[in-house]
């Protein structure tokens, strides 16, 4: 058992956990106030960093199509090769157009994110109505509501919000991610 718990990296449980990371509180400070910082900065300079998730994305799509298309030959010869191959060549597509025209990538960036959002709040109201009153269920309509309005907001302001939208949602998440870990980092060890 002890052998194959150190084969394991994660934790048995929730305290054994917070106890690793209680013994490495400055590691975890250190990164929440980087993590809080880049936030800061995305927060403040939302076009770049929406310009720079666009870019990223691009260049992801661009790898990911390479791999594809030669992991496609690998299926020669079988049902499953055109599609790999036509699957790898279309993101190899929309990489280089993320790359070679950011504008129009960062609105569809911008309005894939808007219908993620709308589609995350019904999922979430589908949800709550499954609940009963004192499980939460206020709680999970308000959050579906606040979705789906996001989604809605963001699609209603095309492509004006696209500019800015990326990386404003990007640096939100940094910064709250960042304060959670500060804040983990401080908790006293039980």
């Amino acid at each position: 058992m002890s052998e194959n718990r150190d084969l394991n990296p994660l934790p048995d449980s929730a305290e054994e956990l917070l106890g690793k990371l209680s013994k490495n509180k400055t590691t975890v400070l250190w990164t929440g106030i980087a993590m809080a910082v880049i936030g800061l900065l995305a927060v403040a300079f939302p076009i770049v960093a929406t310009l720079s998730v666009e870019l990223l994305v691009g260049w992801l799509f661009i790898f990911a199509g390479i791999i594809g298309f030669v992991g496609a030959f690998s299926y020669h010869g079988t049902g499953p090769f055109f599609g790999a191959l036509l699957l790898s060549l279309l993101k190899l597509v929309a990489g280089v157009f993320l790359l070679i025209n950011p504008a129009a990538g960062v609105v569809a960036l911008t309005l894939v994110v808007a219908v993620l959002f709308m589609v995350e709040g019904a999922m979430q109201l589908a949800f709550a109505f499954e609940l009963k009153s004192g499980d939460g269920r206020g709680w999970m309509i308000f959050s579906a509501i606040v979705a789906i309005l996001a989604g809605i907001l963001i699609a209603a302001n095309l492509p004006g919000a696209s500019v800015f939208i990326l990386g404003l949602l990007v640096g939100v998440n940094f910064l709250c991610t960042g304060i959670a870990m500060i804040m983990l980092s401080r908790r006293e060890a039980s």
